[in-house]
């Protein structure tokens, strides 16, 4: 049976540029995708069903209100005659920790329907339906780097972006994603006065990505004591080239001139907490 990847995705970038009239923010932001993640299986049945199991598991709330359902009702409402089935789900990420699990959760089961009823990633249905899912469905439905705008709508093509090896952390500390969006301040329809990011990648991405910023970090941290203890726990784990925050949080990540250095930071971050979640990858 195939399984698909619902690998995490990182926020290397995310500036808040605005808060619209209907209260959602405008953003930019440069993504890549991990090589970890969730693994999703379908088996062709009768009935749409969902099961969830892995060390995170516990963690992901009720199986009715998973967004692999919602997707699939979202794709299933805009293809009369969807042929649907039983899906499998292992978690391996946290939860709530700023690595769009769930979108990419939900993405990976529409690439597991659209591969089993004929559909092209980029027909219009899929599309819709990964929009109407979640603000970060579209962008995990073909996980590669590249920039979101808009409210997550808004996608450049695929960014050619060498593997940056990192490291991903989070204390097991949950990060609330509608309190640190209002912690940022902003009014319905304000301009925040930030700019975009707009260095050019160039021969050294990490040097470039070190100019923008997470503007949800600040917010997060203020709610969340965690972050700000697992940035600094980064930096002394040594190797990091520099840290930041994914997301809303809690998860934070560093970027390493090679394997081998992000190898070594994970296991001494390892030896420093033992409880935390602790993933030495690549991102892409």
């Amino acid at each position: 049976m195939r399984v698909w990847r619902a690998p995490a995705k990182v926020n290397l970038t995310l500036h808040i540029l605005a808060r619209r009239a209907d209260g959602y923010h405008e953003l930019d932001s440069l993504v890549a995708f991990a090589g970890v993640g969730d693994r999703l299986t379908f088996e062709p049945g009768p009935d749409l069903a969902l099961e969830v199991s892995g060390p995170t598991a516990g963690l992901a709330g009720p199986d009715d209100d998973n967004l692999v359902l919602k997707a699939a009702r979202a794709l299933a409402e805009r293809t009369p005659g969807l042929r649907l089935g039983r899906f499998r789900l292992y978690k391996l990420l946290p939860v709530a920790a700023g690595l769009g699990g769930g979108s990419s959760d939900a993405a990976a089961a529409l690439r597991a329907l659209a591969d089993f009823n004929g559909l092209a990633l980029d027909d219009q249905r899929l599309i819709d339906a990964a929009r109407a899912t979640g603000a970060d469905v579209s962008v995990c439905l073909n996980p590669r780097a590249r920039r979101m705008a808009g409210i997550g709508e808004l996608l450049s093509p695929p960014l050619e972006l060498a593997p940056l090896p990192a490291v991903l952390v989070n204390p097991r500390v949950a990060s609330p994603t509608p309190a640190v969006f209002a912690g940022i301040g902003l009014a319905r329809g304000e301009a925040s006065g930030r700019t975009s990011f707009d260095a050019p990648l160039g021969n050294d991405p990490v040097a470039a990505l070190a100019l923008g910023r997470n503007d949800m970090q600040a917010s997060a941290e203020r709610l969340t004591p965690a972050i700000s203890a697992t940035l600094a726990a980064l930096q002394e784990a040594g190797g990091a080239r520099w840290v930041r925050m994914s997301g809303s949080g809690a998860t934070c990540f560093g970027l390493y001139a090679d394997r081998h250095a992000a190898a070594r930071a994970a296991l001494r971050l390892r030896e420093m907490q033992p409880g935390w979640w602790v993933r030495a990858t690549c991102l892409r």
